[in-house]
């Protein structure tokens, strides 16, 4: 008799266990999710002023006396269902800095606002995806390496050359990763250029902007395919109480835009010195993209929902899925020689691995982010008065699943809790996926739904 796979006979151990009913309700309520934390312990409410106890939880209860809870990973290679929410999330962020609502006016919606996109510096000539050939030249001539300066080949996107230097021997790495690791600070250079710009554009002194006007942005990191970091933000010219005041009559779209170009053209940072490298000056690419959004879209514009769904979509991306690096970070240099990553990025993570052992760039903590070839920063970084926060939604959403009493003021909490693990087992990992799939697969079919009682109605 064929004995059953380890999986399968521990998702029927699963199943026929007697608390089964139970432990599906809290996979249902985590969303499915890929790597759920355990938490064993105890909760009281009572009433403030009588003392009587209105609600007591205990683990004791649960299967295997324990609480799930969703990991909250943003990676959808960690754990897509999380990453779902994660999603959902930011394109409420990013949209109610666009269009109003979760406490932003709608009055934002009219204000002069930027889709914008600035890239990395060219490092070194790397092989395109195009229709066309990749590099060609008519004397492409060799490096002194022997390489040619030009490729004469048509690359399709899936091709393993894109995004690979023409010559790794001649590829800036070093500057590569110190460029990461300067990003956040080349940005913060880039925001007080543009409001010095902005300033000195209609005879303001520039330490008197804020009584003017007020920036606001969200900003999302990502790798394009030769492993360079490239920022998309949106930009908002606000009046200088923030998204309730009106900006000043100078302030529009066009104004925003010049002086955006303007910024990005001088922003530089200079790298500390070192014996071994010696002096950098940091710039944004000569790629720059700044267009104007609108409520509805055209030619010339952007609409509000596609770039709030474009930004959602990005930040749920793991670094291993724009093959870019990696989702983990490493402990030692063995740990790059055994990462699944392409020729380009290995030689990256062993650039970042060498600087991080110097002395003068301790700071910049290479080797804590080597996976992420240096990068530093957070996927998503926005102003604080761009809109609500994740912490905001997440709070909303928990007072909406709240099922205890409404007036907590009247109330008093005690509680104890302890981390108990995480994960699943083989079978419970099986059945956890079934119901992401299907939670999923019914959420697809009620905006589907949504969105043809829209077009009705229209």
């Amino acid at each position: 008799m064929r004995q059953l796979p380890e999986t399968d006979r521990d998702a029927i151990r699963i199943a026929q266990h007697p608390q089964y009913a139970r432990w599906f309700e809290q996979i249902v309520a985590t969303g499915g999710c890929a790597h759920p934390i355990h938490l064993s312990g105890w909760t009281t409410t009572r009433d403030a002023t009588t003392g009587e106890i209105l609600h007591h939880y205990d683990t004791r209860n649960e299967p295997g006396e324990r609480l799930l809870l969703r990991c909250g990973n943003r990676r959808a290679t960690v754990c897509a269902p999380c990453s779902r929410l994660h999603a959902g999330d930011t394109f409420h962020l990013v949209r109610a800095g666009l269009l109003g609502g979760k406490n932003v006016p709608s009055t934002v919606r009219d204000r002069p606002r930027l889709f914008i996109t600035l890239t990395a510096p060219s490092f070194g000539p790397v092989h395109r995806a195009a229709d066309e050939r990749c590099r060609p030249r008519r004397n492409a001539g060799d490096c002194e390496h022997g390489r040619s300066h030009g490729c004469g080949l048509v690359h399709s996107t899936g091709d393993p050359l894109v995004g690979q230097p023409l010559c790794p021997d001649c590829y800036e790495y070093v500057a590569h990763v110190l460029w990461h690791a300067h990003v956040g600070k080349l940005w913060d250079r880039f925001v007080i250029g543009v409001r010095r710009r902005l300033a000195s554009s209609v005879g303001v002194a520039q330490s008197r902007f804020p009584e003017h006007a007020r920036l606001s942005f969200a900003r999302v990191a990502e790798y394009q395919q030769r492993a360079a970091v490239h920022i998309h933000a949106v930009v908002r010219l606000d009046g200088p109480a923030g998204p309730d005041d009106e900006p000043p009559i100078w302030g529009t779209a066009e104004s925003l835009i010049n002086a955006v170009r303007a910024s990005a053209q001088r922003a530089m940072v200079h790298v500390p010195y070192s014996p071994a490298i010696g002096e950098l000056a940091l710039r944004w690419g000569v790629q720059l993209d700044a267009r104007p959004l609108t409520v509805h879209a055209d030619g010339e514009t952007l609409h509000d929902d596609a770039v709030a769904a474009y930004v959602a979509k990005y930040v749920t991306k793991g670094a291993s899925e724009t093959g870019a690096g990696l989702d983990h970070k490493l402990t030692n240099s063995d740990d790059i020689e055994a990462a699944p990553v392409t020729a380009h990025v290995r030689t990256l993570m062993r650039t970042c691995w060498r600087l991080g052992g110097l002395p003068e760039y301790e700071p910049l903590r290479l080797r804590a982010w080597t996976h992420s070839l240096g990068y530093r920063g957070h996927i998503l970084t926005k102003s604080r008065s761009y809109s609500t926060t994740y912490a905001a939604l997440r709070a909303a959403r928990a007072v909406h699943a709240h099922k205890g009493p409404d007036d907590v003021s009247t109330t008093q909490v005690e509680a104890n809790w302890r981390y108990a693990g995480s994960g699943h087992t083989a079978g419970a990992t099986l059945i956890a996926a079934t119901v992401a799939e299907d939670l999923a697969q019914n959420q697809e079919i009620a905006r589907a739904t949504l969105a043809a009682s829209l077009a009705m109605e229209r």
